[in-house]
């Protein structure tokens, strides 16, 4: 089975959404499944004015025909609403290819904290460029709830994992005072950061990643530590150094960093939202406590076993088998899924 992913996320970007698809992909070989991307790296691109580590593509319909023709898939999986995930939409719909979607990310407050643009008009477009889709696939069951009641169809579950092998705790010490609260994300306003570098906390306050505020924040909070980005083992080694995972955004869908930190023995602390909320639940692996103060000291006390027994639940193989079963499902059911076959008769394309 070959699965064509479009993406607009895609390395060298360091995020969640290129993590969860990467480790997907890997995990489905496992079980006969080919995943294959259409990404910016086909096309020319720009960086976003406020992300300059971001680029942007600027795909043309010609190319992107030419290389949905050329990858001959069996299913087509929409993984961004930017400019690829807009024109290969396009394409499916224009000839009548049945395509799958999945929502990571809450374009409508990321953006309104930017723009004076309603929320409702994004959510709006949101739900029209997934209106078409066989199946939306969201990463928790209260993210699945909302998005159905904010009028999305057909939404299906699709849960995220954490590889073990490479996060998991270690002796490691950075040379800071004790107790090590650590954040771990993109350093920009939609993360909330503030609310946890104000607090008055013992020990030290790290932060690992990168973004447009992270210059602005060393300032205003100098007694934080700012690592910059990080990835593979030199991530996973100051995930083990630290004593508690703190996480204050209230915007994220999932938190890809919340399995990450649980898997190498930290316990969370966080607000009471979605994402957090989702990933935890009622396990004794985290605070989360509108005062993230008290969430950030109270979670001193839980046992690191029990984070490493939640995390060890959540594996990227269920999460692959999980994703392909969606695809399969839908085209178990749909009489037109033989219409992919389309896509491998079409002219080779010139961009």
């Amino acid at each position: 089975m070959r699965i064509l992913v479009a993406t607009d996320a895609w390395h060298p970007q360091v995020n969640g959404v290129v993590r969860t698809l990467s480790m997907m992909a890997e995990a489905a070989k496992a079980f006969g499944v080919d995943v294959g991307f259409l990404t910016p790296q086909s096309f020319r691109t720009f960086a976003m004015p406020s992300y300059p580590d971001l680029r942007v593509a600027l795909p043309g319909p010609a190319k992107i025909a030419r290389l949905i023709a050329d990858a001959r898939p069996d299913s087509i999986h929409i993984a961004t609403e930017g400019p690829i995930g807009l024109l290969v939409r396009r394409h499916c719909r224009r000839h009548k290819l049945p395509f799958t979607t999945s929502f990571h990310t809450r374009f409508p407050e990321y953006i309104s904290a930017r723009l004076p643009i309603p929320e409702s008009w994004i959510w709006a477009a949101l739900r029209a460029f997934h209106g078409p889709s066989q199946a939306v696939m969201a990463a928790t069951p209260a993210l699945a709830s909302e998005l159905r009641g904010r009028g999305f169809r057909n939404v299906v579950l699709w849960p995220r994992g954490v590889d073990a092998r490479q996060f998991h705790p270690r002796p490691v010490d950075l040379g800071l005072p004790r107790p090590v609260f650590l954040c771990v994300g993109r350093v920009a306003v939609e993360k909330n950061l503030e609310a946890f570098l104000g607090l008055d906390l013992p020990g030290s306050k790290v932060i690992v990643g990168d973004g447009p505020a992270r210059a602005a924040l060393a300032r205003e909070y100098p007694q934080a530590v700012f690592l910059g980005a990080r990835q593979g083992e030199a991530l996973a080694e100051v995930y083990a150094a630290a004593d508690v995972f703190v996480f204050p955004s209230k915007t994220d869908t999932f938190g890809l960093v919340l399995l990450e930190a649980l898997a190498s023995g930290l316990p969370v602390a966080a607000f009471p939202v979605t994402g957090p909320r989702d990933v935890i639940g009622h396990e004794p692996v985290g605070v989360l406590n509108d005062d993230l103060r008290v969430a950030c000291l109270s979670a001193l006390e839980i046992s690191p076993q029990a984070c490493l027994n939640f995390a060890g639940k959540h594996t990227w193989e269920a999460s692959a088998r999980a994703f392909v079963e969606n695809i399969t499902d839908v085209r178990n059911v749909d009489p037109e899924s033989d219409a992919l076959q389309f896509a491998a008769e079409q002219p080779r394309f010139v961009a």
